[in-house]
């Protein structure tokens, strides 16, 4: 409540304050980072940068530190769809990259290979930890 003889610009300043606030906060949600997951089926129709999610199918080839960057496959995870997207890397691969290893790379399609941009591959981790088995059950 306001006193009698009080100045009403406090409450000017505290209502722009948090209409600015707000505006801050709403224009954050929105924008995110402006990239859109895709899966390989789904790739074909994007135009611009997109993170596509997939497994790894297949023997990756070559070397992601050199002009040819690493070559694999990937396709949706959990679908029997034949959809496979070429993808080109260069960069530093992750420990958990492997064939059968579910990831997310950041790029763009070009000629039919999806041209991934250099650092952006990100491996998933596994649902279920378990131990490795050891050889012998004996103590």
């Amino acid at each position: 409540m306001l006193r009698v003889g009080s100045s009403p610009a406090r409450l000017v300043i505290a209502l722009s304050v948090a209409a600015v606030l707000a505006i801050f906060v709403v224009y954050t949600a929105l924008a995110g980072n402006g990239i859109a997951d895709v899966t390989p089926s789904t790739l074909a129709g994007h135009t611009g940068d997109v993170a596509l999610v997939g497994k790894v199918v297949g023997t990756p080839r070559g070397n992601a530190h050199t002009n040819g960057g690493l070559r694999f496959r990937i396709k949706d995870i959990g679908k029997a769809t034949v959809a496979r997207v070429p993808v080109v890397y260069r960069g530093s691969v992750p420990d958990l990259f492997k064939t059968g290893g579910d990831i997310t790379v950041q790029g763009r399609l070009r000629n039919g290979v999806f041209v991934a941009k250099r650092g952006s591959l990100v491996t998933k981790c596994p649902d279920h930890y378990a131990p490795a088995k050891s050889k012998s059950s004996t103590t």
